[in-house]
């Protein structure tokens, strides 16, 4: 995941950032999902879309968890 990286550095310097991971719920195997955050050692996401799949119009569109 490219957030990975960004994430890290964000969280070395809380003065100036409040990072939170939005999942879009894109890849909702857990395969596909979960092992990430896991193996980058990135936390839950605090705020999960669940768009599933869907061309990229859909998956814009649609936001079941509003922030």
């Amino acid at each position: 995941m490219k957030v990975a990286p960004i994430y890290a550095e964000m969280k070395r310097r809380p003065e100036e950032f409040e990072p939170m991971i939005v999942h879009t719920g894109q890849h909702y195997d857990a395969a596909m999902s979960d092992s990430f955050f896991e193996d980058l050692g990135m936390p839950t996401p605090g705020v999960h879309l669940g768009v599933g799949s869907g061309s990229h119009a859909v998956q814009t569109a649609k936001n079941n968890d509003p922030i």
